[in-house]
């Protein structure tokens, strides 16, 4: 069978297309997940961390806040093995709530909400 170099360049277009998509995949965690601000107020601090671990770690959002109606997409390491995770959200003078054991391996989308008084999470 002989293929024609305008044949050889298509298959190894498709290739090398195939290698990056499986790389960049291969790169994300299977916790990663997208948090919405639904709660009417500006988050100031945001902690993600394993159910087990014993204390919360840095707030990964660093300086940045999250305003109401706003997402962030929230990343993990692909190394990352934890099944089962704690979210704690804090406002400009550290009232927090927090909501815990959240399977990040089936959630893909948290929706927080605060309505008369209530913390909700809604997951997907």
């Amino acid at each position: 069978m002989k293929i024609s170099l305008k044949n050889l360049m298509a298959i190894l277009f498709v290739f090398g297309v195939m290698a990056i998509s499986a790389r960049q995949a291969s790169a994300q965690g299977a916790q990663d997940f997208v948090l919405v601000n639904k709660t009417g107020v500006e988050i100031y601090a945001l902690y993600v961390t394993p159910h087990n671990a014993d204390d919360w770690g840095d707030d990964i959002l660093g300086v940045d806040t999250l305003l109401s109606d706003e997402s962030a997409d929230i990343t993990f390491s692909r190394k990352e093995r934890a099944k089962l995770w704690d979210l704690r959200i804090e406002d400009e003078e550290g009232n927090f709530i927090e909501w815990e054991r959240l399977n990040l391996l089936e959630i893909s989308q948290v929706t927080l909400y605060y309505k008369n008084g209530k913390a909700t999470a809604i997951v997907e």
